[in-house]
C-alpha cells in the first residue's frame, strides 16, 4: 500500500498555522498567526465579483495571471516606486503567498544551490528549499 504522503513530504508535517489554529480553536482564542477576518469584504469588491460571475467570464486566465490584472499591478508599482515591470514576464499572480513562494523558488532552485534563510523566518521556506533539493544556509 502506498504511504498517504511520499517519503519527500512526510518530514515537515504540520505548519505553524495548523497549529495555531489548532491550538486556537481547541481554547476558544482568537486566531492572530493568519487572516480569519470577522469582516466581510468591501461591498464594491463583492459586487464586482457578482456581476463578473453573472457575465460569463469564467474562462480560465492564463497561468501567470489575467492581462488586465498583471498590468493593473504593474501600473501600481509604477506608481508608488518608480520601478517599472514588464507585465507579461514579471509579474506573477497566486492564489496565496505560499504558492508564489513555491513556485518561484522550485523555478529558481537548481540541487544543491545554496539559499541563505534569514532567522526568524517564515515556516514554509525550509520546507520549499528542501522539495528543491537546496543546501540551506542560516543566519
Amino acid at each position: 500500500m502506498r504511504p498517504a504522503l511520499q517519503s519527500r513530504l512526510q518530514p515537515f508535517g504540520t505548519t505553524i498555522f495548523s497549529e495555531m489554529t489548532r491550538l486556537a480553536q481547541e481554547h476558544g482564542a482568537v486566531n492572530l498567526a493568519q487572516g480569519f477576518p470577522d469582516f466581510e469584504g468591501p461591498r464594491s469588491l463583492v459586487d464586482a465579483a457578482i456581476k463578473a460571475l453573472r457575465s460569463g467570464d469564467n474562462q480560465y486566465a492564463r497561468s501567470q495571471g489575467h492581462p488586465d490584472l498583471v498590468k493593473a499591478i504593474a501600473g501600481r508599482r509604477r506608481d508608488d516606486t518608480g520601478l517599472e515591470y514588464d507585465p507579461m514576464s514579471e509579474v506573477g499572480v497566486f492564489a496565496g503567498a505560499t504558492e508564489g513562494i513555491a513556485a518561484s523558488l522550485m523555478g529558481m532552485l537548481e540541487p544543491g544551490d545554496e539559499v541563505i534563510l534569514i532567522e526568524t523566518l517564515y515556516d514554509s521556506y525550509p520546507a520549499i528549499c528542501d522539495l528543491a533539493g537546496a543546501v540551506q544556509k542560516y543566519i
